[in-house]
């Protein structure tokens, strides 16, 4: 394929063209496509347990098995155990592309991270990685994740404006100092817009997720979807808040609140309309987890 014929992406004010291995990291990721989620199943590695910030919605638990959202996984593992995880499910689900690490705490935050980043990549050369942040570190952690091909990074971006952000996040926890209040949220927006910038300059992809906290930012969702797109990330994820920890008495959006909110940030990013909220230690089809299978073992029966 001659490089005028790839398809482009528009990031900023220019058009990018993608040569085959980016495409490759959208068609055969459900997250980044909504016909892959139908295809190809991704591995969430739990290896990630610490985490330097504090939001207001999260609560991080073990051995919820039948809860699914994030922040949840039944048990952290080890990098090693996590290469022969990789292993495992590769050859009983050969539909899974993407490996993943998306907590349970903040990936970046944990030197286990990047270990198993890199004996994945180098044991499974061919596997999409992938990474889900807060952004606090994502900066200065950029060229290390590219260094390990991770081709698809998710942003946590719950405001753009620090007044907003000051009411969501309780403490920062940045190179030794927890910071609070306005604070906190500025140093966390200047690295995650530093992040997400650095990420498209890699041509890396980035989906951005929102949690929709209504009464929080609920008036603030759309100017966040604006300066996603400005900055070229790939797509919008739209959280509907799970009401929990300071939260816990907030009444979350409804579908169709949901939904309005997602066309009136169509115009500027592309949305993604088929989330799952995964756990930390989802394996399989996006809604078809397996990981049952995976660490406690099945019948060919249910396998399938």
């Amino acid at each position: 394929m001659a490089d005028e014929a790839y398809r482009k992406a528009k990031v900023g004010d220019q058009e990018v063209p993608y040569d085959p291995e980016q495409l490759r990291k959208i068609q055969e990721h459900p997250c980044y496509s909504d016909t892959a989620c139908h295809t190809f199943g991704r591995c969430h590695l739990p290896v990630a347990p610490r985490c330097n910030i504090q939001c207001n919605y999260c609560v991080r638990d073990f051995d919820c098995v039948n809860e699914s959202r994030p922040g949840v996984t039944s048990r952290v593992v080890k990098p090693g155990e996590a290469v022969d995880l990789v292993r495992k499910v590769i050859e009983e689900f050969p539909y899974v592309k993407v490996i993943g690490i998306a907590g349970p705490g903040e990936p970046l935050a944990n030197p286990e991270t990047f270990e198993t980043l890199r004996l994945v990549h180098e044991a499974f050369p061919h596997l999409i990685m992938c990474i889900s942040t807060n952004g606090l570190l994502l900066p200065e952690k950029i060229d290390e994740l590219a260094k390990y091909d991770v081709g698809n990074v998710t942003v946590t971006l719950n405001a753009v404006d620090p007044a907003i952000g000051e009411k969501i996040y309780s403490f920062v926890d940045y190179h030794g100092t927890r910071y609070t209040g306005r604070k906190a949220a500025e140093v966390l927006l200047k690295n995650q817009l530093d992040g997400i910038r650095m990420a498209v300059e890699r041509k890396m992809f980035v989906k951005v997720n929102t949690v929709y906290i209504p009464g929080v930012n609920d008036e603030h969702i759309v100017e966040i979807a604006k300066k996603a797109g400005e900055m070229g990330a790939f797509s919008f994820n739209l959280i509907p808040l799970i009401p929990q920890y300071k939260f816990a008495g907030i009444t979350p959006p409804t579908p169709a609140e949901k939904k309005a909110m997602q066309d009136a940030c169509a115009p500027y990013i592309k949305q993604m309309r088929h989330c799952a909220r995964c756990r930390s230690d989802a394996i399989g089809r996006l809604g078809k987890d397996v990981q049952s299978c995976i660490y406690s073992g099945c019948s060919g029966e249910q396998k399938k």
